[in-house]
């Protein structure tokens, strides 16, 4: 047998783009109530310290009986449209980033557009942790072009209901959460000054559900011990990508823009594992008070991550007119985003 490759940035370095012109008017997001802690899981077999001295993660929140995706991510579009203070029936564009939705057809989408009243195109992006990255990238595209005169652009996930609670090294990683924004036309000096969106399918295996689609249809007998139809991970080859991803695609970017690392105001990057983020600061050469953190109070909510950290500082105060923001989302694909955004 040949030897293993370990997929990477290395194998993938997609081109850089830019699209200016767009603006985000209004964000929200939304956790369950339900708080989770480490020690809450103790019963399933989950160690308080291992947890947090592997992932930083101390609790997380778990969606209740009856409520999935679509409720995470309308809750967080509400907050979003309130915040925008725009009239809802305007809103042309609804893209979800999801892997979790709510059933494999319909698209979690349309549920999510029924419940606002909306009356506009809706689709799910499934692009994993990446999923709100995509979905930014392409509602900008819409915006930018005249084509949308408000889009709303929503990262969601229910990870509780798509993880295997026996899995202890990947259970306790992951929350559930939801985070939106609302995109319009902007000035030529805002939006996305620099861009890439990439994918590396030789790591296709490292983060994958099997079961419920063409490749293997959902059946009720399985192998006991075996839940094929929930989320397996190898987290040790992602943590080694993803460190040498945002070394390299944070370069590529800030090249690409004309700026200095210095010049960012704050790195949104998707919370996936408090070793990573610090892995990343150090390489880089980032100032750790310029990364936001939420991961120790709602551990990894996929498409919800990223949103729900520029939710959070931008309700704060962080963030004003003329900021530079660096947001990257990676994960499953494996497939990633990274954008360098002017407000």
């Amino acid at each position: 047998m040949g030897e293993t490759r370990e997929p990477g940035i290395g194998l993938r370095r997609p081109p850089l783009r830019h699209l200016t012109g767009v603006q985000i008017i209004g964000t929200g997001s939304y956790v369950p109530d339900n708080v989770v802690t480490n020690e809450d899981l103790a019963s399933l077999g989950c160690d308080s310290d291992w947890i947090i001295q592997r992932t930083g993660i101390r609790e997380r929140r778990h969606a209740p009986p009856g409520m999935c995706t679509s409720d995470l991510a309308t809750q967080a579009a509400e907050r979003a449209i309130e915040a925008a203070g725009i009239d809802r029936s305007e809103i042309d564009l609804c893209l979800l980033g999801t892997f979790s939705p709510d059933q494999p057809i319909p698209q979690t989408a349309t549920t999510v557009q029924d419940n606002l009243g909306l009356n506009c195109p809706a689709t799910d992006l499934s692009a994993a942790c990446a999923g709100f990255a995509y979905s930014l990238v392409f509602a900008a595209q819409f915006v930018s072009t005249g084509c949308s005169k408000y889009a709303l652009v929503i990262g969601a996930d229910t990870n509780s209901r798509i993880l295997d609670p026996t899995d202890v090294k990947t259970f306790p990683l992951f929350g559930d959460g939801a985070g939106a924004v609302i995109l319009t036309r902007g000035s030529d000096e805002q939006g996305m000054l620099a861009y890439t969106l990439g994918a590396d399918g030789k790591g296709s295996q490292l983060l994958v559900r099997e079961m419920g689609g063409s490749k293997e249809p959902f059946v009720q007998d399985t192998p006991q011990g075996q839940a094929p139809w929930l989320v397996k991970m190898e987290g040790r080859p992602i943590f080694k990508w993803a460190v040498r991803l945002l070394e390299d695609s944070f370069a590529q970017v800030l090249d690409g823009g004309g700026v200095a690392k210095e010049d960012v105001k704050l790195w949104l990057l998707h919370q996936a594992n408090q070793r990573i983020i610090d892995a990343a600061v150090s390489t880089c050469g980032i100032d750790p008070g310029r990364v936001p953190v939420h991961l120790d109070r709602y551990g990894n909510t996929s498409g919800g991550s990223i949103p729900l950290a520029l939710d959070e500082c931008y309700r704060d105060g962080q963030i004003s007119a003329g900021d530079l923001l660096m947001f990257c989302g990676f994960g499953a694909g494996l497939s990633w985003g990274t954008i360098l955004w002017r407000w």
